[in-house]
């Protein structure tokens, strides 16, 4: 078998963002669909490939690479040497997601010719998650963020993670540049919902590499422990590695890092090296399910916490693949009061994670990523370039 065609279908979906707090009016953005063909008529998909999960399109910068440098690597291989393509991409200085959606349109591939979920050819470990409910930023007032975790709770959620006050005043209610951060309505967000939930339910805790000072950083992470915070991630810039050795050295809570640090495994393994994180953090834009396959065991053998970054189809096919002692939560999100997240997107018949009123996430046991196009309205709004 031989690859004979690799192609980037973009197309129109609607969306409504949500930001500060707010909704904003409805508008549409492009989704992209990467689809690698063989000889045979065995095909793979990779949904997105640019941001937040599964949701958000590439860009025509990054299609042309795939349709054109990264086609003319491809043509006549076998689709099966996966790990072959994987070194060629790295010699080849490729952008992370690039080679990423490469590889994860590979193991689809694989997956669905074998007729087999993504996850069981990976090795099966599981068939559900336990999940977190992943707040948006910016979510509004101390109460609303408050009001917002009990929901989540009672919706079945034991872990809930903060996404606190960034690029955002919650005073003055108007977007700001970042500095100074708002630390203090930050602690005050982390103690209105450890009283909210109580003692039963895991919190986390992500400013998104927002503070600027290690006196921040440390202050907020002090609070953290007194409340009996689960984790803290991404608390400063992941460039400065040197006062994330000297945080973790410092605090009794898990430094969680980096999350979107470049390099994928290999910055990971010297971050774990030099103790600048006590659980590492990476998601499948991040070296593909290759990478984090590769990640996972490095992890295990060094006796460290894999969380695995973000949401969608091909992250919550590595957990499968996983044991809880090395991977153990699934992010759903991004939440916040008023989304609804259990309707999938016009192009889908079913969402990535079905959840149960145990807070578990569900494996698909569709072959290959899980994936149920509605290849209709792909159709329907496909974009002619």
């Amino acid at each position: 078998m031989k690859i004979v065609d690799l192609q980037v279908i973009p197309f129109w979906v609607p969306r409504r963002p949500f930001r500060h707090g707010e909704w904003l009016p409805e508008t549409r953005v492009v989704q992209t669909l990467t689809k690698i063909v063989t000889d045979e008529g065995a095909e793979g998909y990779y949904l997105g490939g640019h941001g937040h999960g599964d949701a958000d399109g590439l860009p025509p910068d990054e299609r042309a690479v795939l349709e054109n440098r990264m086609k003319n690597m491809l043509i006549g291989q076998d689709p099966f040497d996966r790990e072959k393509f994987w070194h060629w991409m790295w010699v080849a200085n490729l952008p992370e997601n690039i080679l990423s959606v490469v590889d994860m349109a590979l193991w689809d591939l694989q997956a669905r010719y074998f007729g087999l979920p993504l996850y069981k050819l990976l090795g099966g470990c599981r068939e559900k998650v336990p999940a977190y409910a992943s707040t948006f930023p910016n979510m509004g007032t101390v109460q609303d963020y408050a009001d917002h975790a009990l929901a989540c709770q009672r919706e079945g959620y034991t872990h809930y993670k903060i996404h606190p006050y960034y690029f955002y005043d919650p005073v003055t209610k108007l977007s700001d540049p970042g500095r100074p951060s708002h630390i203090e309505q930050d602690i005050e967000v982390c103690y209105a919902i450890r009283e909210a939930v109580g003692d039963e339910m895991v919190l986390s805790f992500d400013p998104w590499g927002t503070y600027r000072t290690y006196d921040d950083a440390l202050r907020v992470g002090r609070v953290l422990e007194e409340l009996d915070f689960y984790w803290y991630e991404h608390p400063m810039n992941e460039y400065l590695v040197g006062l994330y050795e000297k945080l973790s050295a410092e605090l009794d809570i898990p430094i969680l890092g980096p999350e979107i640090a470049a390099g994928s495994i290999y910055t990971r393994a010297d971050w774990i090296r030099r103790g600048a994180s006590d659980r590492t953090r990476i998601d499948v834009l991040r070296g593909g399910i290759t990478g984090v396959k590769k990640m996972t065991g490095l992890c295990e053998a060094f006796g460290v916490r894999c969380e695995i970054h973000m949401s969608g189809f091909a992250n919550l096919q590595i957990l499968g693949s996983t044991s809880a002692d090395v991977c153990e939560y699934y992010e759903r999100g991004l939440l916040a009061p008023g989304i609804d997240y259990a309707t999938p997107p016009p192009y889908l018949a079913a969402i990535a994670d079905p959840m149960d009123g145990d807070g578990y996430v569900h494996l698909s046991q569709e072959p290959g990523m899980g994936y149920q196009f509605v290849w209709d309205y792909i159709e329907e709004n496909r974009i002619d370039d």
